[in-house]
């Protein structure tokens, strides 16, 4: 293949854009966009070290190519799919669910199974298996239900996930050229639902609210963009947005995707610091902010922050020279918003002068879309970076069957844009599906823990998706706060960001949806794109805690400590085989981190990190995380970010946090700390601790439990023994095994003594 250009922007960090010397065809039998391209160059760096063309061995396929191959037999296809009806102990939705240690399994009305879009297993085993046996056919087949200004090469996809063939490489839809923004928004105007209400938004306080139709949404979407490429940005220019869930947040993601700028939103919660880290990674060209967010009772000085992240950057050579800022009247008055004349810019001033129309930049499905910062391992944040088009027809498509998605649904998803939840169920899944989307700015048991129930009838919400975290405080609060709303739109709830426990499960079921509503229990990440093991709602009997089974395409397998494939009923780490269209492609500027993190703890699969168990019908269980990364509602937290956090503080010598069982947040994090030498114990310095952790990190981050440590459980070269603290943390001191190997064992004796205090 031939390169077309290399483009330098950063030390060490460089964009290699290629394309075969073909003449694509254009799909002619879809609607055509009546705008037209600029020819700017491509400028987000895009490292891979290696060759793109032939740097390692690459599984390629496509519908008649000679290199399409079958898959490894039909063993992937899940078991359960052909015994699961035959014997379950179930009940029919409608009828209320018992709790207790052995569920029944909960099989779908006989009526919701009759509208829905898969309605049999049968009809999900055809299709898994066809997805399976013919990737190219079954991706191919849906990608064109979407808008391609060209279409892609010969081979659909082209893959290599073995680190011992070459380099990583994952491509789906290669040359075809297409845009998320035009899909999402201009199809639906096109296609004659701008008028259809695209977005819902709701404010903290009740009573504060706002709608936009989708040709609304396609001016608002389109003034920005113009503005944005007014002040420079162009195709490949990164733009950070730290904004809260106000209606821009999602104009905002969408304007960059319309001129191929690459968005990364930083979520509204996130500290000065972590800012500043994102902010030098990606150097983007313009930040996107407001002076203030209220959420709940209490306000969240956003500009504040931005302000000191900027100046952070500054000192380090990272210069921002635009910060355009929304005025949130409800939250804080313009004229006490602190200013800096020649940088920073109203939005109100500004935008709503531009025209709304905007040509839409096209660009390659592989192209990058945008940047999303995860916690890792190492306490650096991982730069994930996913590509448009198998992103595009992933996150639309399984938008579309989890949920059981129809066009007259209302859809609500508690989550915030600032996580890969927003980014795929909020703005981009739902709109590529024309959905009516509810978007919340606050908190959701504010002013009373029956705040969601409220929205729920207020938008007569069909679909509630979001995490166990906040089902678990809900069901705290009691049942009141539920059933004094009506709830009677919904038809379908969802739960996302970690694994749901059996009593959560129930009590959402029974209390929240009447005991007739489907709870689609979703397993993804932030680099999956989007669902990979998901139940369909009117397919197959549920089994209250299990997200059951794989999403079309998905090849899940568990394997042991060797990396050897597990059948049947068994426990292990979970891997996925082969590829999918929504996969991240790299980590922004470190391939090497992204093949080691991801590829090379069992060699030929992609490694989630998760532990997984399978019961004796195929259906699996998550077990959450297995390496150094905490799941706290939902949001994944390096264990070195938090040990980094704290060990700045003056007086902590060292630090060690493990992960713990929490009864809201599904985990907490539970801090052992080594003081300096004389330095005494008290409630102060505990606190202090922990606020020095918010103030870096988040309040999202900030300990549950900090444990006195006169020592760390130490290996004779030094490694810490986390398992003997996740042991004393969880209070499973008879579980401890052998601490011979410690160099000092008697510290654990001392960490036990101190566990009360």
């Amino acid at each position: 293949m031939a390169f077309d250009q290399t483009l330098t922007m950063a030390p060490h960090h460089r964009l290699y854009l290629y394309r075969s010397p073909r003449s694509p065809a254009t799909s002619s039998d879809l609607p055509r966009s009546s705008s037209s391209s600029s020819s700017s160059s491509p400028r987000l760096i895009f490292t891979r070290r290696s060759s793109c063309g032939g740097g390692g061995a690459m599984a390629a396929s496509g519908a008649g190519h000679p290199l399409r191959r079958r898959a490894d037999g039909m063993s992937q296809l899940p078991s359960a799919a052909r015994r699961i009806a035959h014997h379950l102990n179930a009940v029919v939705r409608g009828d209320s669910l018992a709790s207790g240690e052995s569920d029944p399994a909960v099989v779908p009305s006989p009526l919701f199974s009759q509208r829905a879009l898969v309605s049999s297993l049968d009809q999900y085993r055809e299709m898994y298996r066809r997805s399976i046996e013919d990737p190219a056919g079954f991706w191919s087949e849906i990608a064109t239900q979407f808008y391609w200004k060209e279409t892609w090469d010969p081979e659909v996809y082209a893959e290599n996930i073995d680190v011992r063939k070459g380099a990583v490489s994952i491509e789906w839809f290669k040359g075809a050229k297409t845009n998320i923004c035009y899909n999402a928004v201009d199809r639906n105007v096109e296609g004659r639902d701008g008028g259809k209400v695209a977005l819902y938004w709701e404010g903290n306080e009740p009573g504060l609210d706002g709608r936009l139709t989708y040709s609304e949404l396609l001016d608002r979407v389109c003034q920005l963009a113009n503005y944005l490429k007014h002040v420079g940005v162009g195709k490949g220019d990164a733009v950070v947005i730290y904004l809260p869930m106000l209606m821009e947040l999602p104009i905002a993601m969408l304007a960059c995707a319309r001129i191929g700028a690459v968005h990364s939103v930083v979520f509204a919660g996130f500290s000065a610091e972590s800012l500043t880290q994102r902010i030098a990674d990606c150097r983007p060209k313009v930040v996107l902010t407001c002076n203030a967010v209220q959420r709940g009772s209490k306000t969240i000085f956003l500009k504040d922050i931005v302000d000191t992240a900027l100046g952070e950057c500054a000192k380090d050579g990272v210069h921002v020279g635009l910060c355009l800022t929304y005025e949130n009247l409800s939250a804080m008055k313009r004229d006490d918003t602190k200013w800096q004349e020649g940088r920073d810019v109203w939005w109100q001033d500004v935008v709503p002068n531009f025209p709304t129309k905007c040509e839409v930049e096209w660009v390659d499905a592989e192209d990058p879309l945008f940047l999303l910062y995860t916690s890792g391992s190492t306490g650096k944040p991982k730069g994930v970076l996913h590509t448009t088009g198998g992103y595009m027809v992933y996150t639309a498509t399984t938008f579309k069957y989890a949920f059981d998605y129809k066009p007259t649904d209302i859809y609500w998803c508690t989550a915030d844009c600032g996580w890969i939840t927003g980014h795929s169920y909020i703005t981009y899944g739902p709109l590529l599906n024309g959905a009516t989307v509810v978007v919340y700015e606050g908190a959701p048991n504010y002013p009373d823990p029956g705040r969601s129930w409220d929205i729920v009838d207020k938008y007569k919400v069909t679909i509630f998706y979001t995490a166990p975290t906040l089902i678990r405080s809900l069901m705290r609060d009691g049942d009141d706060y539920v059933t004094r709303y009506s709830r009677k739109s919904l038809r379908v709830l969802g739960s996302v960001g970690e694994p749901i426990n059996p009593s959560a499960w129930r009590w959402f079921f029974n209390v929240v949806g009447d005991s007739r509503c489907p709870i689609s229990d979703t397993w993804w990440q932030t680099e999956t794109g989007g669902i990979m093991i998901t139940p369909l709602p009117g397919a197959w009997p549920q089994k209250p805690g299990s997200a059951t089974f794989p999403f079309f395409g998905v090849q899940p397998v568990i394997v042991d400590e060797k990396g050897n494939e597990l059948e049947g009923e068994c426990s292990g780490y979970l891997c996925i085989k082969k590829s999918w269209p929504g996969a991240f492609r790299t980590l922004y500027g470190d391939h090497e981190r992204y093949e080691t993190t991801y590829f090379k703890p069992f060699a030929g699969y992609y490694f989630s990190g998760d532990g997984c168990r399978r019961d004796k019908d195929g259906y699996h269980w998550l077990t959450g995380r297995v390496d150094d990364v905490i799941n706290v509602s939902g949001h994944r937290i390096g264990t070195a970010e938090v040990e980094s956090a704290l060990v700045s503080h003056a007086q902590c010598a060292e630090a060690a946090v493990v992960g713990v069982e929490h009864e809201v947040k599904g985990q907490g994090i539970y801090a052992f700390v080594t003081l300096v030498e004389g330095v005494p114990y008290s409630e102060e310095l505990r606190k202090s601790l922990i606020l020095t952790v918010r103030n870096q990190i988040g309040a999202f981050a900030a300990p549950d439990k900090i444990h006195w440590a006169p020592g760390l459980p130490k290996t004779r070269s030094g490694k810490i023994m986390r398992r003997i603290l996740r042991k004393i943390a969880s209070r499973q001191l008879n579980e401890l095994g052998d601490t011979s190997t410690l160099s000092d064992p008697t510290v654990v004796d001392q960490l036990i003594a101190l566990s009360d205090h």
